[in-house]
């Protein structure tokens, strides 16, 4: 057997000794490197796009979606308004909240019922139920005719002037089209969780000032919020393409009204 220098000898436990180190630094770099999180993973992707991309992706997602529930607040010039709707394509029932005043909507196809407390039927501008004017005090006619109105659905007239603007809170295109819309350059934001779904928000302008849309990262892109700019309302977008009945009221729940409604 030839004879090997010192030097080459190096015992077997040395050698143990001197590898663990690297291969326990080795692995912790590896571990630390798996631990670091990604934004984007077990998403739909929509978190990598460019910020209009995902904002087209939204609305893309809502123009195809059958149904949707909204619930939320709209400040506008003529109020604040606290909405809660379940809207699709032919139809919606919900709830209006004004400043003055509740009632529910229900539409079926091009029919619209409404149902309103005493309030609704007695602080409509221009005039109550009774039909009194300008007073800002209900007539005993009003109350009277209020107190037979509340809880009970009316039929509203297609020619009556309220008839397109309480359509407009059933409508589930126009809604959508006008809650959801960035104005401005649009930005990519935070992530988020609307409902326990992971979020993207885009905005409209760096601070939001064109609105702010936080968009699904989880399953379908939907927008799951949309937070109105200059602090003009929040709504939230639930539900998506969960359908839901539509039921004419029963006859002994509908009166008919017989006269303008009143404007509120």
């Amino acid at each position: 057997m030839p004879f090997l220098p010192t030097a080459a000898r190096v015992p077997a436990a040395r050698i143990r000794r001197a590898v663990l180190p690297l291969a326990l630094c080795a692995g912790l770099a590896a571990g630390l490197t798996g631990c670091a999180e990604d934004p984007d993973e077990g998403t739909n992707g929509v978190g990598k796009l460019a910020p209009d991309a995902i904002e087209e992706k939204a609305q893309s997602a809502a123009d195809a979606a059958k149904a949707v529930r909204l619930a939320g607040t709209l400040v506008s010039k003529g109020g604040t308004f606290k909405l809660n709707m379940r809207l699709k394509d032919d139809g919606a029932s919900g709830s209006v909240v004004t400043k003055n005043s509740t009632f529910e909507l229900l539409r079926i196809g091009d029919a619209l019922y409404m149902k309103a407390d005493a309030a609704f039927w007695t602080h409509g501008e221009g005039g109550g139920a009774g039909g009194g004017q300008g007073s800002g005090t209900p007539s005993e006619a009003d109350s009277e005719a209020a107190d037979k109105l509340q809880d009970k659905y009316v039929k509203v007239p297609q020619d009556d002037p309220s008839y397109k603007q309480l359509r407009g809170f059933t409508d589930m295109d126009l809604l959508l089209d006008g809650l959801i819309g960035l104005h401005g350059q649009v930005v990519k934001g935070d992530r988020d969780k609307i409902g326990g779904i992971r979020t993207v928000k885009v905005k409209g302008g760096e601070d939001g000032e064109g609105g702010t849309l936080d968009v699904a990262l989880e399953g379908t892109p939907f927008p799951l919020q949309f937070a109105r700019g200059g602090g003009a309302g929040v709504v939230v977008l639930s539900e998506w393409d969960k359908d839901f009945p539509l039921e004419a009221p029963a006859p002994g729940q509908t009166l008919d009204y017989g006269k303008q409604l009143p404007r509120t």
